[in-house]
């Protein structure tokens, strides 16, 4: 099945996730995971993508970003992967790709789903038993989320900016996100098939704008052959 063509419009928040080849290791020192950070601030503010999430895993990387002109996912992915891979083989003495070929992406509607994704992304570690919580990983946005820390890197969504009126009630409210955490496995499920898939994770509603702003599919196919696929016999 050919695949489909990734959107990611203006202003729309986008899923991201980019694996190692095979799944093998992207990220075996601190200076890896300071040069990757580094390069991803460069190319956001080069290409004018807000990143508001993200977690940096040894054999991959998850990112909740909007774009803010067409096409800036897709400029500011190529050029970090292209610069990390360099870096990297040069580093440790390696040639030939480093990637599992393009990164996955889904849309993500902004009511209900966007903060669970922000979830989804900085629990991945605590999920993957590397920690016992999620503030315990260097490499990811938890810390900065939660007001333990401040980064450059990361812009606020509105969603975020809507948990409270000051700062000290955003990151109470959102540290509270994590203390009541409960892992449903539909919904982690769901955003895996759609990022994987290239789809969204939304209402029905915010499906259909986005197909009609797009002309694109975000809704998975229904298994199985077509309604009315069988010939009638004369």
């Amino acid at each position: 099945m050919p695949r489909l063509p990734r959107i990611s419009p203006v202003d729309v928040a986008v899923h991201i996730i980019q694996r190692g080849n095979n799944r093998q290791v992207c990220f075996v020192s601190y200076e890896d995971h300071e040069a990757y950070a580094e390069w991803l601030k460069e190319y956001s503010q080069k290409y004018k993508v807000d990143i508001h999430a993200w977690v940096m895993m040894s054999n991959h990387v998850h990112l909740l970003c909007t774009p803010r002109q067409p096409g800036a996912i897709s400029l500011m992915m190529q050029s970090l992967g292209r610069r990390y891979v360099r870096y990297f083989n040069h580093e440790h003495q390696r040639s030939g790709t480093l990637w599992e070929g393009r990164y996955k992406s889904c849309l993500v509607q902004n009511e209900r789903y966007l903060l669970e994704v922000y979830r989804y992304i900085e629990f991945n570690p605590v999920r993957a038993g590397m920690v016992t919580e999620p503030g315990k990983y260097l490499w990811s946005s938890y810390m900065v989320n939660s007001g333990k820390t401040s980064s450059s890197l990361c812009t606020p969504h509105p969603e975020y900016l809507a948990l409270g009126k000051t700062d000290l009630e955003r990151h109470v409210s959102y540290r509270d996100l994590f203390a009541h955490h409960i892992e449903h496995p539909e919904f982690l499920k769901e955003i895996r098939d759609n990022t994987n898939k290239g789809l969204a994770i939304g209402f029905d509603r915010f499906k259909d704008e986005i197909e009609i702003q797009t002309g694109r599919r975000v809704i998975a196919n229904k298994r199985g052959r077509p309604v009315g696929w069988r010939k009638v016999k004369i």
